[in-house]
């Protein structure tokens, strides 16, 4: 199973996942899965097609925002924030690394109000580098 980074309550963000791992967080109860890669990112990742079947097969929603730090748009941010609000929890988000899940999650917070500083911190706590939070919130929020 994945390593797994806690960014709240009920959600947690993670690198890439195999079919391996999705069969790993769906015995452990996991509910929703968040993919932000895009197809093809890397030579032989699971494809989000394939993932969404798997995923269905194991009865975890499923729900693709696929986007990179120079595509990343508003419509964006508003999609992973809706399915946050909607989904069953659990929730993995995940992305190659984990750096792009736990921004795009960071953004979300900062449309509730909460200190980018503090964000920026915690995503620092779980060994991820969201310190361009406060320069994509001025361009995005």
């Amino acid at each position: 199973m994945p390593s797994l980074m806690e960014l709240a309550p009920g959600l947690a963000a993670t690198g890439a996942l195999s079919a391996a791992d999705l069969e790993g967080l769906a015995a452990s109860g996991v509910k929703t899965i968040i993919n932000n890669r895009p197809d093809g990112e890397d030579p032989g990742q699971l494809s989000a097609d394939e993932a969404r079947r798997l995923c269905a097969a194991h009865g975890i929603a499923y729900h693709h925002i696929p986007f990179v730090g120079a595509t990343l748009t508003r419509a964006d941010i508003d999609a992973f924030d809706a399915v946050l609000k909607s989904a069953p929890q659990p929730v993995v988000a995940h992305c190659r690394s984990g750096t792009r899940s736990t921004m795009i999650w960071a953004l979300t917070r900062m449309l509730e109000g909460e200190d980018p500083a503090a964000l920026v911190a915690l995503g620092a706590r779980n060994g991820v580098d969201i310190a361009a939070l406060p320069m994509l919130a001025a361009k995005l929020l």
